[in-house]
């Protein structure tokens, strides 16, 4: 699961088939090296047998480390996926709501960013303070949608063409969905409404009408963005490793949310106190036939697969310094609970023929599902600014705009193994990594710095990082600590070899720390299904999630959102290496337990959940590129 832009469609597979063999793309076709074994099996020869509940015999945790455990890849063996790709049945990449009255939005290209009245924030502004906020609008509204989850551009290669979009996907699968939930707004609604955002036609079909009394309490212009799932999308590609990803592509939406709100004076904060079924209700998805869930994976036509799952409300707020607002969880969902007998309008379209039901999936979905927090209120922080390394950081961001990142953010396909960056951009980005920003001397962990602050639990993920081509900075492991209550633990699970020593030049309030020197170039590439990628940028790493105790402490729903942490910090990573002028890529496929032993790492205390390399890219000259709208007459 790498490289987080295009897919190529079938016809386009020859192109790149000559490479990458082991590669789990995000915007290639690919097979498994186990696709003919035992632990990737036919889907044609599934059984059909349907089993009436999940796993009840289990916690809810257990159930959450058992499929952890069951979608390891390693060394022998790959997670099961489908061994081979079956084009006839590629999931459409758009959701419509079919006869939903379609509202068109504006656009705003980046040539014209400049022309603007007042300019436009730059991109390493926001992290240290956010501009005046802009009252919501028509206008604005069309610009937090274009700068956040919209098409980025268009792609085309021999007779193949597909789309990418501002948020990065697994695959560019895209099983992510938007909800706009809002008050009344000029040329939009003359009511308060819910919309489908379709980033196709860069509009929103609005699917239902609230009262305007229900944003009361809430401060003036504040709305809401919900994001649901579609695990099919994922799982036609990936097969029972597609929750995870899945949740790293919420990650990466929430941050690019935070982000285009940034651009315009606004906060972000998830109402995690929500239940599920409120999600379900305020999303209007709650009306999807339930999918039946198999003893086993199982092929054939099930519609009831193409459900949305919910995941998480936004709130999306103006910042107004420090001024807070609460909210009562319990008095919402009673809100919530008032309008679920809503007239909703248009219906789904369908994304595929033939479906394979990954019965694991669909087990750990109902697992991890979060009750209300009833006796729970939700607290806004003060904006925390993020460090800076020295006085002509903005330099080293090419002056480029927020706009100017997000939209041009783009997947790297290869590492030219040869680009260098210095040490103190090294360190830049990684202070733009820290949750807490710039403390003054406290300890990292509380979430108040761009774009973490979205996120309503202190840290639970650090990065175990492997230098390759960084001057001033020896090649070898090092660690970063997101969260330092988790230090002392974190020294105990790990090697005890490891020195544990901070990096010449490093910043006072950058809690990294050199582990061991030496060349890990062909170490990380190994660790991460063999992909000369990993080792060919300026580093790599892998993000370590403190795991189990997270889950006994505070539930199974935390699994999901643990993932969703790690989307946060690779969006991060993404637009701070574009900012910098060279490029990042995820990567999903990695070996599991050969990553925890490289760390010393035993038992399910910290595991890794997602990798990631930033450097040079290696452009593919044989792929054009096309303007995002208007865009060509078909689907990618």
């Amino acid at each position: 699961m790498l490289c987080r832009h295009h897919f190529l469609p079938r016809f386009s597979l020859s192109l790149h088939r000559h490479r990458h063999r082991h590669r789990h793309l995000h915007n290639f076709p690919f097979i498994l090296p186990s696709a003919t074994s035992k632990d990737n099996p036919n889907p044609s020869t599934m059984s059909h047998s349907f089993s009436s509940s999940s796993s009840s015999s289990i916690s809810d945790e257990e159930q959450a480390l058992k499929y952890h455990q069951q979608t390891k890849h390693n060394f022998t063996k790959y997670a099961k996926g489908p061994g081979r790709l079956d084009w006839a049945n590629q999931p459409n990449p758009f959701r419509r709501y079919i006869a939903a009255p379609l509202v068109h939005l504006q656009h705003f290209p980046i040539e014209e960013q400049h022309e603007l009245s007042g300019g436009a924030p730059l991109y390493s502004s926001v992290f240290l303070s956010l501009p005046p906020p802009k009252p919501i609008s028509f206008c604005s509204i069309s610009q937090f949608f274009y700068n956040s989850l919209a098409l980025s551009a268009w792609k085309t290669a021999g007779f193949s063409t597909w789309s990418l979009r501002v948020n990065p996907s697994s695959g560019n699968l895209h099983p992510t969905e938007a909800y706009l939930i809002a008050p009344a707004i000029g040329s939009l609604s003359n009511s308060g409404f819910v919309a489908h955002y379709a980033p196709k036609e860069h509009g929103l079909e609005i699917r239902a009408e609230i009262p305007s009394e229900f944003f009361e309490g809430f401060p003036y212009d504040c709305f809401f963005v919900g994001f649901s799932s579609i695990f099919w999308r994922e799982a036609w590609k990936y097969g029972e490793r597609a929750f995870r990803y899945c949740n790293h592509d919420v990650g990466h939406a929430i941050a690019a949310v935070s982000m285009a709100a940034a651009e315009l004076g606004w906060d972000v904060k998830l109402l995690d106190g929500l239940g599920f079924d409120d999600l379900e209700k305020l999303l209007g998805v709650e009306s999807f036939p339930k999918l039946p869930i198999p003893s086993r994976p199982t092929k054939g036509e099930f519609p009831e697969i193409e459900f949305e799952h919910p995941d998480c409300i936004l709130a999306v707020f103006p910042h107004v310094g420090e001024e807070r607002f609460h909210v009562d969880f319990k008095d919402l969902s009673s809100r919530i609970s008032e309008i679920s007998k809503l007239d909703w309008k248009g219906k789904p379209n369908v994304l595929s023929k033939e479906h394979v039901v990954w019965d694991v999936i669909y087990r750990i979905s109902e697992a991890v599902k979060k009750p209300l927090s009833e006796g729970e209120r939700l607290k806004i922080d003060p904006f925390q600014c993020s460090g800076v390394v020295c006085s002509d950081t903005d330099s080293s961001y090419k002056g480029l705009t927020v706009r100017e990142v997000v939209r041009k953010r783009r997947s790297a396909v290869d590492m030219d193994g040869t680009t260098v960056i210095h040490r103190d951009t090294f360190y830049q980005i990684l202070l733009h990594c820290l949750p807490s920003g710039s403390r003054n001397g406290e300890k990292q962990g509380k979430q108040l710095a761009l774009p973490f602050r979205a996120l309503s639990w202190d840290s639970e993920v650090h990065a175990a990082i492997f230098v390759h081509r960084v001057s001033g900075l020896p090649k070898g492991l090092y660690f970063l600590v997101r969260n330092e209550s988790h230090f002392d633990d974190l020294k105990k699970a790990m090697k005890s070899g490891f020195t544990w020593r901070r990096p010449e030049g490093c910043p006072v309030d950058l809690p990294l720390y050199e582990l061991t020197p030496g060349d890990c170039k062909e170490l990380s590439k190994k660790l991460s299904c063999h992909q000369d990628i990993a080792g060919d940028g300026c580093f790599s790493l892998g993000m370590i999630s403190h795991f189990k105790p997270t889950l006994q402490t505070k539930g199974a729903w935390m699994y999901p959102r643990l993932f969703w942490e790690t989307g946060v910090l690779g969006q991060v990573l993404y637009l701070e290496a574009h900012a910098m002028g060279i490029s990042a890529t995820g990567i999903g496929c990695f070996f599991d337990d050969p990553v925890h032993e490289v760390l010393g790492l035993e038992g399910s205390d910290y595991q890794s959940l997602y990798h990631f390399t930033v450097g040079g890219p290696v452009d593919d000259k044989r792929i054009l590129s096309l303007p995002a709208y208007p865009g060509p007459e078909m689907d990618a």
